[in-house]
């Protein structure tokens, strides 16, 4: 789940980041009498780090909205930002972007490919560089005509997981089956991108993961852990401060790209080889086609490889914005209708963003998800063992504290 928001940074610049999003009418005011959390950056850091604060960030900025008012300024470390919590600021702010939209680099990231010798992908690119990238990839990845290319792989591995859950019901005791589902939805979107991106199969379903993958998914999740507190450190410093934090970083992200360039070279093997006829994935496709350098694709698949296990395992407004009174009547209560009324609901729940610089993978993601509670629900009884409420954290991505656990029962 993925905290992101709007922002406004200086000299016009516009990145994501955790907020929300609407409009306060005034006058034009200068960038410095924007309300600001702490006008010392390192003294904001300080107090963040001692207070284990890093993963409490989404409920950090919900409080300076209620403090600051909609449009804040937030300083921590090197994160300088503008965030805006009302729908109006946000599809104000998306539709002044331009040919070249920006959005917030994580130099953590760009550090690694620099060491590495690793081109970046989409997600790091701006400017010619990642328009020429994103309009090439468009067509495949997010265009309806690609998404139905590798609709029936995702249907595939959506249906071998209903069947391999039915199987664990049936013999479980009393034939229901109570479980922590995390680990099991790692698998499964581990499974289904890597047949949508590779045509192949992972065999995640059956069982215990395998130890690549396996591998895989602790350098995902190491991954987004590590990555929390260099947002606010520079690297040069944390690598002085916290070696091996960066090191344990550094690794993760190598072991990402080795897991994605094994499968990249099989499937360069068997293109030499002739191929073997059909839709072979979005890699196999992109190859084929030729509209990218081989680097661009590799760095950009890499890029989907990682996105596709850790981001697609819920859909989540924005955190502030999805509690503000002032968005929503009653914010706290779980009412789906409040979506299917004649009020505009536009720039409220932007869970994959909007305009040119979308979420790439949309379309797979919207699909695993559909195709996963589709077979899931048509299958399964589901309740939760408890009803307390489920307290998130940020661990760069928005995640539940505790998994709740979960009964499956079968509907036969």
């Amino acid at each position: 789940m993925r905290a992101r928001g709007w922002l406004w940074g200086r000299g016009g610049r516009r990145a994501l980041c955790s907020g929300g999003a609407g409009g306060v009418p005034g006058a034009v005011r200068p960038y410095e009498a924007i309300p600001c959390d702490g006008r010392n950056r390192w003294l904001n850091l300080y107090r963040v780090w001692r207070s284990d604060g890093f993963q409490h960030f989404h409920h950090r900025m919900q409080g300076s909205f209620q403090r600051l008012g909609p449009i804040y300024r937030e300083r921590v470390g090197t994160y300088d930002c503008v965030n805006v919590l009302l729908p109006r600021d946000a599809a104000q702010l998306f539709r002044a972007e331009g040919v070249f939209p920006r959005r917030m680099g994580i130099e953590a990231w760009s550090a690694h490919r620099r060491l590495r010798n690793h081109k970046c992908g989409l997600f790091l690119l701006n400017g010619q560089a990642w328009r020429s990238d994103r309009l090439a990839l468009n067509r495949e990845v997010l265009s309806p005509a690609g998404a139905r290319k590798f609709l029936p792989l995702l249907d595939a591995v959506a249906r071998d997981f209903a069947a391999a859950m039915s199987r664990r019901v049936r013999e479980a005791p009393g034939r229901a089956l109570t479980l922590d589902l995390h680990p099991l939805l790692f698998r499964f979107t581990l499974e289904a991108s890597s047949y949508a991106l590779y045509g192949e199969r992972l065999g995640l379903l059956g069982g215990a993961a395998a130890g690549g993958a396996q591998r895989f998914i602790g350098a995902v999740q190491t991954m987004l852990r590590t990555t929390l507190p260099l947002l606010f450190l520079p690297p040069p410093l944390l690598r002085r401060l916290h070696p091996p934090l960066w090191r344990e970083h550094l690794h993760a992200w190598d072991t990402i790209f080795q897991h994605a360039d094994r499968s990249i070279q099989r499937i360069c093997r068997e293109l030499r080889r002739g191929g073997a006829g059909g839709y072979g994935g979005l890699l196999a496709e992109l190859l084929l086609q030729g509209r990218l350098p081989l680097d661009s694709v590799k760095a950009n698949v890499t890029e989907f490889t990682a996105g596709g296990v850790d981001t697609t395992l819920c859909q989540v407004a924005l955190y502030a914005m999805g509690r503000s009174p002032d968005v929503f009547s009653h914010p706290e209560r779980y009412d789906p209708s409040r979506w299917l009324g004649k009020d505009d609901t536009s720039f409220r729940a932007l869970a994959f963003g909007f305009g040119a610089r979308q979420c790439i993978g949309r379309r797979l993601a919207e699909a695993e998800m559909m195709l996963f509670l589709m077979h899931v629900l048509r299958n399964f009884t589901i309740e939760a063992v408890s009803t307390k409420d489920i307290r998130t954290v940020f661990r760069f991505i928005l995640m539940p504290e505790e998994s709740p656990l979960l009964t499956f029962r079968t509907l036969d």
